[in-house]
């Protein structure tokens, strides 16, 4: 049995090991209350900041007070058909040049004693109503007569105007049966232009890519046509075949101010139509 010294060496080593343990507590409980105490003035600071920074003005308030985009200005005045420097002889010969993969099969026009006076009326009839139209032979007996070829031949019914512009340039585009600004009728002509030709409201004229690339001196003119209902800043590339009736262009100005899905930007620009545009039916007015 421990005597009375080994007892009172065990109590004291037990008395040791206590106040080592309290010391040790204590400490902890400093830390945390430390910690805690940061903790507060870090997230007081915080929500200070919060309130004196955030913008109670912005999310779901301010996304419904956006600004609604410009209106689409449209001039009213429809610009005349230009003339020609120097008249053309009554009939003239076209070339058409025959390309593969056609977005519709169709006939190649006449290529000979083609009228080169007079005018064709048509009408094109979209979902929105009808756009009367005027062919100009003199202006454009090519394109005038290939115009023509592709309305009896159907195909331009059912096909989009695919391309909106409504910015420096303002027309709308149609012709391709494909949608996509690609397709054309299997066949290609040349431009028929002067260099002192502009572009206004009303004008109907051809587009194209460019010159061939087999051949710089020839045109890209296929069945993609575009209506200018407005400003119109191009050079003399593009061949100019006719004109649209006044009643036509109210239907086209309406399209306009709905404005376009901006898909074509930003070359060459535009976008397709918000409001959805087919030719329905096109036809010729005997």
């Amino acid at each position: 049995m421990p005597n009375n010294e080994q007892r009172r060496a065990a109590a004291k080593r037990k008395l040791e090991r206590q106040l080592v343990r309290r010391v040790e507590r204590a400490k902890k409980r400093r830390t945390v209350a430390i910690i805690a105490t940061g903790l507060a003035v870090v997230l007081v600071a915080g929500g200070v900041y919060f309130l004196a920074t955030y913008d109670f003005s912005s999310g779901d308030a301010a996304a419904s007070e956006t600004t609604p985009p410009a209106p689409i200005t449209i001039p009213t005045e429809i610009k005349p058909l230009p003339k020609r420097p120097t008249a053309l002889a009554e009939k003239v010969t076209c070339e058409y040049r025959k390309e593969e993969n056609p977005a519709k099969q169709v006939n190649l026009p006449g290529t000979a004693d083609v009228p080169a006076t007079g005018t064709v009326n048509a009408t094109l009839k979209l979902g929105q109503g009808e756009v009367p139209i005027t062919l100009d032979r003199a202006l454009a007996p090519c394109a005038a007569n290939s115009f023509e070829s592709l309305i009896k031949q159907g195909y331009f019914d059912g096909s989009p105007c695919h391309r909106m512009s409504t910015k420096g340039l303002q027309m709308l585009q149609c012709g391709d049966p494909t949608g996509t600004g690609t397709g054309g009728p299997g066949y290609k002509f040349d431009n028929e232009v002067w260099p002192e030709l502009t572009y206004g409201r009303s004008y109907l004229a051809m587009a194209n890519s460019g010159p061939d690339k087999t051949d710089p001196n020839k045109g890209t003119n296929g069945s993609q046509f575009f209506i200018v209902f407005g400003e119109a800043g191009l050079s003399p590339d593009y061949t100019v075949f006719g004109q649209v009736g006044e009643a036509g262009l109210k239907i086209i100005d309406d399209i306009a101010r709905a404005g376009d899905d901006g898909s074509f930007d930003p070359s060459p620009g535009g976008g397709k139509p918000n409001k959805e545009v087919k030719i329905e039916k096109a036809s010729v007015v005997q």
